[in-house]
């Protein structure tokens, strides 16, 4: 969705308008994360009806380490089997319908209309990508038992971590009027930390998962994986400027 809401904006503000990019955007947002919300609710409810099931965790487990695994192949360059993304044939039909929405005699009411429609595209094209995080999360928070409200305050502070690039983007595309495009190296890097993260929780849910129990644990899996994915940021860094002439 970040990579969509770049490419929608960058369109749109061909229009010259501002108002057209803020409501634009702002529609494309509400529909992601509305998507993306009744989705980890779902999730939720059924980990909570089924966590006293001892097979569980260990399934949570391994999708999200498979899926963590899938997003580190497609970073690493190799083209066999599954790939977590959207896919090159997707992408044409998406940007006629991106296209579309910058034409300024196109009623706003018909731009609004075909942008949330094509939200839920994204949306749904996507939920693979954005499978594993979400699934492990829930899958913790269904285990501690929260009451309702604790479980309703961190669904919202999980929605925010997750809008809080798209909202620096957009941002930034309303305030400046200029478009911000998301490189390959962008993509590469965002799927290198989700997959290293994915992994680590799920190596830890599968040997150690009462370490996720206690705040000083789950920061020091946390802090494991950052200084993983750091390391490997680095390295394809210095690499990539060693290739060049």
């Amino acid at each position: 969705s970040l990579w969509a809401l770049s490419i929608l904006l960058a369109v749109v503000l061909h229009s010259g308008s501002r108002r057209r990019v803020f409501v634009v955007g702002s529609v494309f947002l509400l529909v992601t994360s509305a998507m993306y919300g009744l989705y980890i609710a779902g999730v939720y409810s059924a980990l909570s009806y089924a966590r006293y099931l001892p097979w569980i965790q260990r399934g949570v487990a391994i999708v999200a380490g498979t899926l963590g695994v899938l997003q580190l192949k497609d970073v690493l360059g190799f083209r066999w089997g599954p790939t977590l993304g959207i896919s090159d044939e997707s992408k044409p039909g998406m940007y006629r319908r991106m296209r579309a929405l910058a034409a300024p005699d196109r009623p706003l009411a018909a731009v609004l209309g075909a942008t949330s429609v094509l939200a839920i595209g994204v949306s749904l094209l996507e939920t693979p990508c954005t499978l594993g995080l979400p699934v492990l999360w829930t899958d913790l928070l269904a285990r501690q038992d929260d009451p309702a409200t604790g479980a309703a305050a961190l669904f919202v502070l999980y929605l925010a971590a997750f809008l809080v690039d798209e909202l620096a983007l957009f941002a930034a595309a309303v305030f400046t009027m200029r478009a911000v495009k998301l490189q390959e190296r962008h993509g590469r890097e965002l799927k290198w930390v989700s997959g290293v993260v994915m992994l680590t929780l799920a190596v830890t849910l599968l040997v150690r998962p009462d370490v996720m129990e206690e705040v000083a644990g789950a920061l020091t899996v946390f802090a494991v994986a950052a200084v993983i994915a750091v390391a490997g940021l680095i390295a394809d860094r210095m690499l990539r400027q060693a290739q060049i002439p």
